[in-house]
């Protein structure tokens, strides 16, 4: 799927950035932050393997909720100036990106039931 393959990129991206976050944030927004990137395509790949269009459509919704966390938490780490402002413009275009064609899965999943 699309949607996975920019999910996945966008985790590269993010464990990128966090790499030069402070030490003392290891277990703290650096760990906060790819924990929630790392769950958008996981969900996305899980919901893909279940049997029914509901269960993909609970993990889509799992998803999307951990993307708006990860946006929420470059914002933290740009605040902080843990990440420069170029920086996490860039990812929060890629999580926009992801957000859109998540919606687009979405829209998709709950056609086919009707």
């Amino acid at each position: 799927l699309v949607v996975w393959q920019k999910a996945m990129n966008f985790v590269v991206e993010i464990y990128r950035a966090t790499g030069s976050f402070p030490g003392d944030e290891r277990f703290g927004l650096t760990s906060q932050l790819r924990k929630s990137a790392v769950s958008v395509p996981s969900n996305i790949a899980e919901g893909h393997g279940r049997e029914s269009t509901r269960e993909f459509l609970n993990c889509r919704s799992i998803a999307y909720g951990s993307l708006n966390e990860a946006q929420t938490q470059i914002m933290i780490a740009e605040q902080l100036g843990f990440l420069p402002s170029e920086k996490a413009a860039l990812l929060l275009e890629l999580a926009g990106e992801v957000a859109k064609l998540t919606n687009g899965l979405c829209r998709s999943l709950k056609a086919r039931l009707g």
